[in-house]
Formats: structure tokens, sequence, C-alpha cells
């Protein structure tokens, strides 16, 4: 089978710059061609006539574009009209300057990654398994194994392991708290505050035996203090909180 020959790289006619194209972007990212010299105009017509010669290439078709589309970036920033603030170039279209570079720099990184790993593809598509005999010192026979069981110890283990195992169970119930429900504990308070009409926190907790259940009753008290449903009364400072049935607006008292 006859391999085609390779095609060349598109290069650009240039009134300033004769070569091809990468070459181009090399010469623009160092500053050492301006942009605004480029035709791009001639450079889309004869990158088209490129294309017609050689047939469709999706991959430079696009790369062209990406490079294509970034020139003119480049150079619409570079002729836009600069602010009059005294300074010779616009802050801002530096800023936008050094961007499109960065792209353009990038484009050419990326390429010469792509052209390495094309090129290592075609060198180890000619690469073939080495054929070789086996060694030696691995053609000799295995080595016995002796498990020193017989019939009946090979019984006793498969009966073993058939012996289906119960887990532990590990009792957790130490561990959880008894359920304390807020909306019971608010139920409670109504009823004795509807009953005396005022307490204190501590005679509404009397009854509890266990701390989560003054907690319980606690945070009741605050959502029913939130609903408008009690107030609460002070006297002294750290002193007994009094809790008033009041189903009116909610206040406090100090």
């Amino acid at each position: 089978m006859v391999e085609s020959a390779p095609r060349a790289d598109f290069e650009v006619h240039l009134g300033v710059y004769d070569g091809p194209f990468d070459a181009l972007l090399g010469l623009i990212g160092k500053h050492r061609l301006d942009i605004t010299e480029v035709a791009l105009a001639q450079v889309t017509d004869e990158f088209i006539a490129y294309a017609r010669a050689g047939g469709f290439d999706l991959e430079q078709t696009t790369a062209f574009l990406v490079v294509a589309a970034t020139l003119l970036d480049l150079k619409a920033a570079r002729l836009l009209p600069g602010l009059d603030t005294g300074d010779d170039e616009d802050l801002a279209l530096l800023e936008a300057r050094d961007l499109l570079f960065a792209r353009l720099l990038q484009y050419r990184a990326f390429k010469q990654v792509a052209g390495w790993i094309a090129g290592q593809i075609a060198t180890t598509a000619r690469w073939l398994p080495r054929q070789v005999a086996l060694p030696p010192e691995l053609r000799t026979s295995p080595t016995t194994v002796e498990l020193g069981l017989d019939a009946a110890g090979l019984a006793a283990l498969a009966a073993l392991a058939e012996v289906v195992r119960v887990p532990d169970r590990v009792d957790t119930d130490h561990v959880h708290a008894p359920r304390v429900s807020v909306r019971e504990a608010a139920a409670t308070l109504s009823e004795m505050l509807i009953a005396v009409g005022s307490a204190s926190f501590r005679t509404l907790c009397q009854d509890c035996e266990e701390l989560v259940e003054v907690v319980a009753r606690f945070l009741a008290l605050l959502e029913m203090f939130r609903d408008g449903h009690v107030r609460f009364e002070q006297v002294a400072p750290l002193g007994d909180l009094h809790v008033v049935w009041s189903p009116g607006p909610s206040a406090v008292a100090t």
C-alpha cells in the first residue's frame, strides 16, 4: 500500500510577511509584527483557496477559525480609539491585548502537543510484539502441594464452612435518650397555665423526672411565646421566671 504524501502546512503571503501561518502567530505574540498591518481578509481568502485545493479538513478548518477569530478580536481591540486620559494607551486596552496574546500562545502549545502525540502514534504503529519462547526456569513442572489432610479432614472443613454463624448483637438501648415531644409538652403546659393563670418555670417543671423533659418544656414555652399564648415576667435579674397565660399579643415584662 502506497501512503500519500503529507499535506504541506498552510502558508500566507502578505506584503509584510510570507511564510507559515504558525510563524505569523509567533511574530504577533512576540510583538515583532503589528496586527494592524495584517490583512485578515487576504489571509481568509488564501486559506479558502488552500482548503479547496487539498480537500476539506475539519481539524485544520476548526483550528483556522479559532485563530482567525482571535486575530480579529486582537485587531479590533488594537484599532479602538483610546480614551482621552493623558496616557499613551488605555489600561483596559492593554489588558485585553495581553489576554488575546495569551490565547495565541495557548493555541500554539496545544498544537505542538498534538503534533508530538501524532508522532508517537505514528512511531508506535510500527512496533510488533516480540515472539519468544518460555524461559527455561519457567518450563519446569509446578511443585506438588501437600495439604496433609485425608478425605475425612476435608469433609470436616467443608462442614465447618457451612455452619451459619449468627452475628453477635450489641445492645444499644442504653445510648438512646427517651423521646420527648415538644408538642406534648406544650399541651401539658397549656392545661396547667389555663388552670392556674400563672406560675414560675420551676413550678411548671416540678413533675419532670429527667432533664430532657425540662428542656422540652422550655422549648415549648418559647414556641408558645412566639405564637402569643404566654408572656414572661422576671422581677429580679437571674430570678425565677414567671409564665403568665395570655392568649393575646406576646410581651415581655422585666
